[in-house]
């Protein structure tokens, strides 16, 4: 990314005429509430330079590597967690992957922002070809410039929101493969449904380019299998509204990372990933946005620990597969705690060189 990109952002189309533009930007159903807490000066500088030392492992957290010989053989219906919010999928013999993002920082630059705890379980040259690419929006921990350039030879489709396509052209992807979809659009293909359904949100790049691209979370119709897939949101009635219309869902992949208090209304706390979960009519719950960027203050694992003990006190069924473990979407099993061990290791007091022996 160039100065002038940073600034200003790539160029983008003129979407006025969709129902959630202002004319030259994007907006949520629901306005943000005036009470809701604002990120002042100190949160930034905390935010910055005064993070606890538990919002990143302090030891290598567990990943299982995946070649390319496993997902060749894998059956259909396979999922499999790579990191944050990219997840791999086995559809109709087609694969399919989410917000892929392997660069080593959720950044515009290589040397500085926040620096992943995990490789990626395999790498994108190591990845089968790809049916398609589901984007949910354009932040840096979701839409990866590199990654999307690799990605376009191997990839026959890219499934995005309104603008966030044209930003995939100026970089060089191929027009015919880039589809660009409003809320409540979509398309099919390969007997795969794909619908753009709402978030609550925000979007940009650069300094000057905030909210000139739609966010969306995704549902994803497989015969008779239902799939939702949530991008960034905060939580909001449009869940419901989803729940209704396609529900009920076998599998939802929910973010469940990355919140604060200051900032409710564009990511939910593990509270409001449940009730999501439960407004969706969902069956399965898997988190996502967790476990590979450090994106707020709370400890790297509290987005595993607080899900785990709400989903078990309201009777949900949760799978929190390690990076790289296989997941059957038709039947998804409960999975170990994998971060316990590196979570423990992290809140083990050290004993100082200078400690007298007991």
């Amino acid at each position: 990314m160039n100065l002038s990109e940073l600034l200003n952002g790539l160029p983008i189309g003129d979407y006025s005429a969709s129902p959630q533009s202002t004319g030259s930007h994007f907006r949520n159903i629901t306005p943000r509430p005036a009470n809701t807490p604002q990120p002042g000066a100190k949160l930034m500088w905390d935010f910055l330079f005064n993070k606890p030392k538990n919002t990143e492992p302090s030891v290598d957290i567990p990943v299982r590597r995946l070649t390319t010989t496993e997902l060749n053989k894998a059956p259909d219906g396979s999922l499999y967690r790579l990191g944050h919010s990219t997840v791999l999928m086995k559809l109709r013999g087609g694969w399919w992957i989410t917000d892929p993002v392997f660069a080593k920082r959720a950044s515009p630059f290589g040397f500085a922002g926040p620096k992943r705890f995990h490789a990626p379980p395999i790498s994108i040259d190591e990845l089968p070809a790809l049916q398609g690419v589901l984007l949910s929006h354009d932040h840096f921990d979701h839409l990866d410039e590199q990654a999307v350039c690799q990605l376009a030879g191997k990839t026959q489709v890219f499934l995005c929101t309104l603008g966030v396509g044209d930003r995939l052209v100026a970089w060089g992807v191929p027009p015919e493969k880039v589809q660009q979809y409003d809320w409540w659009q979509g398309t099919e293909i390969n007997g795969v449904r794909f619908t753009a359904t709402p978030a609550q949100h925000f979007s940009g790049r650069g300094l000057g380019d905030g909210n000139r691209t739609l966010w969306a979370s995704w549902v994803i119709e497989n015969g008779d299998q239902r799939i939702f897939f949530s991008g960034d949101t905060g939580y909001f009635k449009g869940f419901a509204d989803i729940g209704r219309r396609f529900g009920p869902f076998d599998l939802t992949l929910m973010e469940t990372g990355a919140y604060n208090e200051h900032w409710p209304y564009v990511h939910m706390h593990p509270e409001q990933t449940v009730q999501a979960h439960i407004d969706l009519n969902g069956r399965w719950l898997l988190p996502i946005h967790n476990g590979t960027f450090n994106l707020s203050m709370h400890a790297w694992w509290d987005p595993f620990e607080r899900v785990l003990e709400l989903s078990q006190q309201r009777g949900i069924a949760l799978a929190t597969p390690m990076m790289g473990e296989r997941l059957n979407i038709a039947q998804p099993h409960t999975t170990e705690r994998w971060w316990k061990l590196p979570m423990q290791e992290q809140q083990v007091p050290k004993k100082s060189c200078c400690q007298p022996a007991t």
